[in-house]
């Protein structure tokens, strides 16, 4: 099935479960839908079951959407008790379309206490509570993690998926991979037909060099490995390193969800000429997660790390924000970080989603079906892969998928002659029902101006190659505010701020922005208190000033960002 006929079954309103091998654009499917919905008014509420997973979507991870805590299920007791949560009556009323990514990665239990949930409290006897839900993964790839053998291993084999009456969505055309070589192995994987073919043409790639300028990332089946060779190379580095520590806010316990949920770390050291991989999409800044290169410098007047990509685009690193909200929205608690890990080795499983130009795989201590499939299914092309080592288990599937898998192609076509059957006219009627029941707008003049509006918002976006606050230094004459800044940037007002810091260290006049007086009076005295007990828990590894003890000590009336900006004025404290 092609991705225009997917999306025209989406927008019907049923329940949908979207398949197909690694870069058939699962996940660009579900951007279009939601883009869909957006325009129309309609909100769908987007999980994955990692953190890592629902980045790609911006979306929350399935335990904290649904207040599961550390539960793997949900009793009655548990239920009734939610039940009681007033931020979840408010939640789940508003709820009309719920996108599920990698849902392959979900267990039965976790897959059935959804529907409970939403059952109980849209007070409905329908599956999910009648919302209409879209489901998207590769049952191909690394399954659910379990501690125990179990018999039933996926949400498929769960009551709930077999009411939801799902129309299946086998995509088949690929984007990411463009060589028939690869192709052809991947397939035969899938099919369970491993043959002297596949194994001739993983043997021309094993331990050949690669013809690319930069060095490719390495892909291993165990952290201690992927650590090892990472902390090696770094050390093999001439340079001085350079140590980024995560500024921190909020209670240890959210904060530790963050770490655990995503690619973040707490203390990130790096050298010039380090292997870098980008944990973080930011399209406007010209990198995405998986997005690879190598640090070039670091920049003279904020140190931040300028990371060159494969391409030879140089991308100005700045923090960006990993955070925890709570019932009502509001973050509870957040890490600021360089959005940089070392890649000269990462693991399979923190792999999956990625896209690589190049690859060095070791399947030789591969552990898990499906594990192969997910390494390389990374690459674009054959000649980008360079294997290490390979075991018998690491072209192996699981045989329950083997023998479903066609049952779901013959699922997808039914669904594809299903469709061809409606006439363009019935569709749109059926389409427009569907978004006038879920609470959106048909207002087709409204949805144009929406369009024209969102398009004129991204003509104020420089197209230029300069460096991303050189960009803001343009459009400070006709910016009176730094509100007005980030609306014209489209970025935050914390990433405004950060290029303002950048000018001004530069000799630029940015007094025009500069804090009120109060505000800088506060900060100062914080300063010059901390400053003077000289305690090394207040100061980073390199002597400069952490911000915590400064915000706890304002009450944290201010936000770092707005700490960092008022010292920037204040012309008589020593940093």
């Amino acid at each position: 099935m092609k991705q225009s006929q997917a999306l025209k079954i989406l927008k019907n309103g049923q329940n949908v479960f979207i398949t197909g091998s690694a870069g058939t654009g699962k996940t660009h499917l579900l951007h279009s839908f939601v883009e869909y919905l957006s325009q129309r008014r309609i909100s769908p509420a987007i999980v994955a079951p990692t953190g890592i997973a629902a980045s790609h979507l911006g979306g929350q991870t399935i335990h904290s959407y649904f207040s599961l805590g550390i539960r793997e299920y949900i009793d009655e007791y548990a239920l009734e008790r939610m039940l009681e949560k007033k931020y979840l009556i408010s939640r789940f009323s508003k709820l009309r379309v719920l996108i599920v990514d990698e849902v392959s990665m979900i267990s039965p239990e976790i897959f059935d206490s959804i529907d409970m949930i939403l059952r109980a409290f849209k007070n409905a006897d329908e599956p999910f509570g009648g919302v209409q839900v879209v489901l998207s993964g590769d049952f191909f790839q690394l399954p659910p993690v379990s501690r125990e053998f179990k018999e039933k291993r996926f949400a498929w084999q769960s009551n709930a998926w077999r009411e939801l009456d799902l129309r299946t969505c086998y995509l088949m055309e690929k984007f990411r991979q463009d060589d028939d070589k690869l192709i052809q192995v991947l397939d035969d994987i899938r099919e369970g037909n491993i043959n002297d073919n596949t194994h001739a043409t993983l043997q021309t790639r094993y331990r050949q060099n690669l013809n690319i300028s930069f060095e490719p990332t390495r892909l291993y089946t165990h952290n201690i490995d992927v650590d090892h060779i990472n902390l090696q190379e770094l050390n093999k580095l001439p340079s001085k390193e350079k140590v980024f520590l995560a500024e921190i806010k909020g209670a240890k316990s959210n904060i530790e969800k963050i770490f655990k949920s995503s690619l973040v770390l707490e203390k990130l050291t790096l050298k010039k000429d380090a292997v870098v991989i980008f944990i973080k999409n930011n399209h406007e800044s010209g990198y995405v997660n998986g997005t690879t290169g190598v640090v070039i410098g670091f920049d003279k007047i904020d140190g931040l790390p300028i990371v060159r990509l494969a391409s030879g685009k140089d991308i100005y690193t700045d923090r960006e924000d990993w955070s925890v909200e709570n019932d009502s929205s509001k973050v509870i608690a957040k890490v600021s970080q360089i959005p940089l890990r070392l890649a000269w080795a990462i693991t399979i499983h923190k792999s999956q989603g990625m896209t690589l130009d190049a690859a060095e795989i070791d399947l030789s201590k591969t552990f898990e079906a499906g594990q192969g499939y997910v390494a390389l299914s990374r690459i674009r092309n054959i000649e980008g892969l360079k294997l290490m080592g390979i075991n018998d288990m690491a072209l192996r599937v699981d045989p329950l998928i083997l023998k479903i898998d066609n049952r779901i192609k013959i699922a997808s076509q039914k669904s594809e002659d299903e469709l061809s059957a409606i006439s363009k006219e019935q569709l749109e009627k059926i389409q427009n029902k569907h978004i006038e029941l879920s609470g959106g707008t048909t207002n087709i003049v409204h949805i144009r101006e929406e369009t024209k509006r969102l398009k004129t918002k991204k003509e104020f976006v420089p197209k230029s190659s300069n460096p991303t606050h050189i960009e803001t230094k343009n459009l400070i004459p006709e910016c009176d505010t730094i509100d007005e800044l980030a609306i014209k940037r489209a970025m935050t007002t914390g990433s405004i701020i950060k290029h303002l810091i950048k000018l001004q260290s530069n000799g630029e006049d940015i007094d025009k922005y500069k804090p009120d007086d109060k505000y800088i009076k506060m900060v100062t005295g914080a300063y010059r208190i901390i400053k003077d007990r000289n305690s090394s828990n207040d100061k980073t590894e390199n002597g400069e000033m952490k911000l915590k003890p400064i915000f706890e000590m304002l009450d944290e009336e201010l936000s770092y960002d707005d700490i960092r900006f008022a010292l920037t004025f204040v012309d008589k404290v020593e940093k």
